[in-house]
């Protein structure tokens, strides 16, 4: 029962985060940051890594420096391996993270294209390709399969052009 209920728990903060993403995508950024740090206080920097994994990727979309969108991905990048060293892959949060894994490595590669580092963001474009290769065929999947290829022509990888830093979020 108590097991559960730790389920239950989980599942609640999961579901929060989803609900402020979604506020995030209609467009209110600052009230989005705001109530994603309000979860990052109560999961803490030492929280169930997925959570903080989830929180952490999320967080860095709404940040305004670049440097700070990649701590915030780093982050994620963090729990995400500790996530993979400590859990059997039969668990859930495991196998999630093996799903997320391409994306965490893109958004990497972005977040050091911006800051003037192709060699890094090339690194993470690699990573990101190697991990996609674990993707279903699904919309997901084909979606970072679609930003992988997107990267690979700004940063000069796979037959494209040379590299050019990418436009700025809004």
């Amino acid at each position: 029962m108590a097991e559960r209920q730790g389920q239950a728990a989980a599942d609640a903060v999961l579901t929060r985060i989803g609900q402020v993403v979604i506020l995030h995508h209609a467009g209110d950024r600052e009230e989005a940051r705001r109530r994603l740090l309000d979860l990052w206080a109560e999961v803490g920097a030492h929280g169930d890594p997925l959570h903080r994994c989830t929180l952490a990727h999320y967080l860095a979309d709404t940040q305004d420096d670049p440097a700070d969108e990649l701590a915030w991905d780093l982050r994620a990048l963090t729990a995400a391996e500790e996530i993979a060293r400590d859990r059997p892959a039969s668990r859930e949060g495991a196998l999630a993270v093996r799903a997320f894994y391409p994306s965490l490595h893109l958004s990497l590669a972005a977040d050091y294209a911006g800051l003037g580092q192709p060699d890094a963001a090339r690194t993470h474009l690699r990573r990101a390709r190697s991990a996609a290769a674990d993707l279903a065929d699904d919309s997901y999947g084909e979606g970072v399969r679609a930003a992988i290829r997107r990267w690979e022509s700004r940063l000069g990888e796979g037959g494209g052009g040379p590299w050019k830093p990418p436009r700025q979020r809004p």
